[in-house]
């Protein structure tokens, strides 16, 4: 396969003209059952550096039945996600993922770990941005904002206690990312690089970094081999609890849960609970969890699998094997679909989760089916007018069971075209909603 570097460029015109120009070289191949439904791209952060596009055409070159991006607090890779799919054969969804606080666990962890009240929640299946000064565009805005506004202060406390590595957020930071949108990630590596340029001699930078990493300065040596075990350790040093720049969140610092619920579902798209691995206070009842949750407006919920399974020691396997089971069968009992993925934004894991695994395959059947509800999602809320959590797909199907299943039919359909999309906008949403009944045999 011949890739282009111009596929990861920051100018969106050289990021299609690569896809086209790969997408015509591209072997086809037989669909495989695999998928990611959780690929943070390069307008949040991707290890590899990867664009909405190249995440797009590495899994078609893999045969992946669909994927969907998720980047933190930004729709900016949407329209190239979708449209990247079309161009090149392969099923997709767009989400958001972002931190919320929730009053009613304001005492207990939840899904960020050492921040209790604050949980990582999702809006899954968009497929148009609001309108810009509209109540849902204004929240939206809010969200890039907030992120930039903590990135900010961040900044400001670190270099207060670093001053030999300071760095500019306009000047180091926002030039790694393609629209300005920086997480920590992003002022981890800023501030890496920065220390470089100031200490060119080895030892003075091992001598810099190995006090705060808490190592010595020949293991540092041998961290730098490898840039994403190092970033981590910085951001544990930097940016995350205890580390020197790290503040405690209140309830001032997220947006309530509550709301966010309310802005996906005004957006079209399926509010998600964003489970970490069922060991904190907050996640530790499956039961109590979900029905809080789902009374707030969710709908759907979001695994990382590779947290409750790849473990060496057998003791915590097993708790988080169990924890997997609880959440799986509470979602399952309230027929909620399941959105699973690897992120993509650590090195050194897998890119696909290996659903006939041992641990795994025991889920199968429910993590395709949410794959396909994401996708059908995808499709039926931007041309048919039947976003899954509207009030007309509610009043269409007698049960969530059999929402669940129209929406997956639809999703496991061969992958939208260009061609097919084009057709569905000029038919309109109506004749497009019978088309696709008549092509699942509804």
């Amino acid at each position: 396969m011949n890739e282009s570097l111009n596929i990861d460029s920051f100018d969106p015109q050289e990021r299609r003209a690569a896809l086209l120009e790969m997408a015509a070289d591209l072997p086809r191949k037989k669909s495989t059952p695999l998928f990611n439904m959780h690929c943070h791209s390069f307008f949040s952060y991707n290890s590899e550096g990867w664009s909405p596009s190249h995440i797009v055409y590495k899994f078609a070159a893999a045969a992946l039945h669909s994927a969907a991006l998720c980047d933190f607090d930004v729709l900016d890779g949407m329209r190239e996600f979708l449209e990247a799919g079309r161009i090149i054969g392969l099923r997709t969804a767009v989400h958001l993922e972002t931190r919320a606080y929730v009053p009613e666990l304001s005492d207990v962890d939840i899904s960020s770990p050492g921040e209790p009240g604050v949980t990582y929640i999702m809006g899954c299946g968009f497929t148009a941005l609001p309108e810009t000064g509209s109540p849902a565009g204004q929240t939206l805005a809010a969200l890039r904002a907030g992120a930039q506004r903590r990135n900010l202060a961040l900044i400001e406390r670190i270099n207060e206690r670093l001053p030999a590595i300071a760095i500019d957020y306009e000047r180091d930071v926002t030039p790694l990312t393609p629209r300005g949108v920086a997480t920590e990630r992003h002022i981890v590596r800023a501030y890496r690089k920065c220390a470089e340029r100031n200490f060119t001699a080895e030892a003075q930078l091992a001598e810099f970094w190995a006090p705060l990493l808490k190592c010595t300065s020949a293991e540092f040596i041998v961290l730098r081999r490898d840039i994403p075990k190092l970033e981590d350790l910085i951001r544990n040093a930097l940016a995350k609890r205890g580390g020197i720049g790290y503040i405690q969140p209140t309830s001032a610092t997220f947006p309530p849960a509550s709301d966010f619920v309310c802005w996906v579902r005004e957006c079209g798209a399926i509010p998600t609970i964003a489970w970490l691995d069922g060991t904190s206070g907050g996640e530790a009842d499956a039961e109590a969890l979900l029905d809080l949750m789902c009374g707030m407006g969710c709908a759907a919920l979001n695994i990382i699998p590779d947290r409750n399974w790849n473990y060496k020691n057998p003791d915590v396997a097993a708790l988080k094997q169990k924890k997997l089971d609880e959440i799986v069968a509470g979602a399952v009992k309230r027929d909620m679909p399941i959105n699973i993925g690897t992120e993509m934004n650590k090195g050194g894991l897998p890119f696909v989760d290996d659903i006939s695994g041992t641990v795994l395959n025991r889920y199968r059947q429910e993590f395709t089916r949410g794959a396909n509800i994401m996708v059908g999602q995808t499709v039926l809320a931007e041309f048919a007018d039947l976003p899954y959590c509207g009030d007309k797909a509610v009043e269409l199907f007698a049960s969530a069971k059999e929402r669940n299943d129209f929406f997956a039919a639809v999703g496991a359909l061969p992958a939208l075209t260009t061609e097919k999309a084009d057709h569905y906008s000029e038919i309109g949403t109506a004749k497009t909603l019978d088309e696709l009944k008549k092509n699942i045999g509804y």
